[in-house]
């Protein structure tokens, strides 16, 4: 009877502490939700806007497999909005048109000597970026860097990952809306080598058509680094586009393959603008963000016409 009560005594503690250990663990971040199969070991990093940092709700925590966390830039939590069977996602935007400051609402991470959880972009022969983008305002802005009232930025900024060398706007693999010939475009912006030259693959069709306003968009734009093949998909569909720069930006001919990126850790994230530390404004985007992925290697088209079945609400 001494030794079975003993041994009773003995199981509550061990229940005991095991109840205490779970509850001063660290929270793990749940496994990325709508996410297809093929993609997940590809997925670098994930938001859904419905997972703030525990005891930081002004920043937000990575579902992916880097834990990469990034910051509400300005908004901090205010910038989870509710929007219908969404729950959450991210309202991004120009504060002050008027003023050069730093108070738009945007988001990402940056650090001078690199990102060390994002090194899975470091010497990557591919890369994808994509999430679900919803237009809720005028875009693009006016540009609060110059005493023109009616001058307005040349782009607005949707996802990026940035260069190993960047100021907080170079970037390794970028999808935005930028003037290209006068003309503004949805485009997938890549560049290979750090200090390098950019390549752009630009859609034909309008970019108003594309993100109409007050309307959830699901956009992926992919990046081949080793053949120079870049593609743009709107709700898993391909888009129809062009190469913006003639030659060979990418350095890619004459040169042995497989051709990487360069071997160095990106800078960081940037959401809804540059400069994720905010030292600086420029191309805000009006709009709310959902859902956003990053990937280390560039979707087939399959994979593309996939997600967007499956994330689809």
């Amino acid at each position: 009877m001494l030794l079975r009560r003993r041994v009773t005594a003995a199981t509550a503690l061990l229940g005991a502490s095991v109840v205490a250990a779970s509850l001063a663990a660290p929270a793990q971040a749940s496994p990325a939700p709508g996410v297809a199969p093929s993609l997940k070991k590809n997925l670098v990093s994930y938001y859904d806007f419905e997972h703030p940092a525990r005891g930081d709700a002004a920043r937000e925590r990575d579902l992916g497999r880097s834990g990469t966390t990034i910051d509400l830039v300005n908004g901090g939590a205010a910038m989870r909005v509710r929007d219908g069977a969404r729950r959450h996602a991210i309202q991004l935007g120009q504060v002050n048109p008027s003023t050069a400051g730093n108070d738009d609402w945007k988001a990402g991470v940056y650090s001078a000597t690199g990102v060390p959880s994002l090194h899975a972009f470091n010497a990557v022969r591919g890369a994808t970026v994509a999430g679900w983008f919803k237009m809720t305002g005028t875009n693009p802005s006016p540009n609060s860097g110059t005493a023109n009232p009616d001058d307005v930025y040349n782009a607005v900024g949707l996802i990026g990952v940035l260069t190993g060398d960047s100021d907080g706007h170079a970037v390794r693999a970028l999808l935005e809306i930028i003037d290209v010939s006068g003309t503004l475009r949805l485009v997938a912006l890549g560049r290979r080598i750090d200090g390098g030259s950019s390549q752009t693959f630009a859609a034909n069709t309008d970019w108003r058509t594309l993100l109409p306003q007050n309307t959830w968009v699901h956009l992926a734009a992919t990046f081949d680094y080793d053949t120079g093949k870049m593609s743009l998909y709107k709700n898993g569909e391909p888009l129809d586009g062009f190469y913006t720069v003639s030659g060979d930006p990418w350095k890619l001919q004459g040169t042995p393959g497989p051709h990487l990126a360069s071997a160095t850790d990106p800078r960081g994230i940037k959401i809804g603008g540059s400069f994720p530390q905010n030292n600086r404004e420029a191309n805000p985007c009006n709009c709310r963000m959902d859902g956003l992925m990053f990937l280390d290697r560039a979707i087939t088209p399959g994979e593309a016409r996939l997600q967007y079945r499956i994330a689809k609400r």
